[in-house]
């Protein structure tokens, strides 16, 4: 194969694909969790909510009290255990990570991102904050 033919470091060989046709390639490889589920797990130690939504959409809307707000930008930093950013939540790759966007799409990204670091439970919210905040889940101003 040619240098011209190979393909680009870290892009799959192949025709392109839309967003939406790779979204829900991704969300095959993984279940993803309601929010009444997700409240349950955290209420009960299983799960760490992280909320990536940037801060316009926190100022807002509300935050999730104990959900740990890491910006998308910064996720795989702050989440990967053996990294030397990571945040102090992070201590193993079997943790159980929710992340939360505003409406549940940038979150199957984030979520696919920590699997290939390891993360093997990481999973997104469907619907987002916008879901958990219509089920009358707590939100703080």
């Amino acid at each position: 194969m040619s240098p011209a033919e190979t393909p680009a470091a870290g892009r799959a060989a192949g025709p392109p694909v839309g967003i939406d046709a790779l979204l829900e390639r991704v969300r095959e490889g993984y279940e993803r969790i309601e929010a009444a589920e997700a409240y349950a797990a955290f209420r009960a130690g299983d799960a760490l909510l992280v909320d990536i939504r940037y801060a316009a959409l926190r100022d807002r809307d509300g935050l999730i009290p104990g959900a740990l707000v890491i910006e998308r930008n910064e996720l795989e930093w702050r989440l990967d255990p053996h990294g030397s950013h990571r945040a102090p939540e992070a201590t193993s790759h079997d943790l159980r990570v929710v992340v939360i966007c505003n409406e549940g799409y940038a979150s199957t990204l984030a979520a696919a991102s920590l699997h290939q670091l390891g993360l093997h439970r990481a999973t997104d919210l469907v619907g987002g904050f916008q879901a958990w905040n219509t089920a009358g889940l707590p939100v703080t101003a």
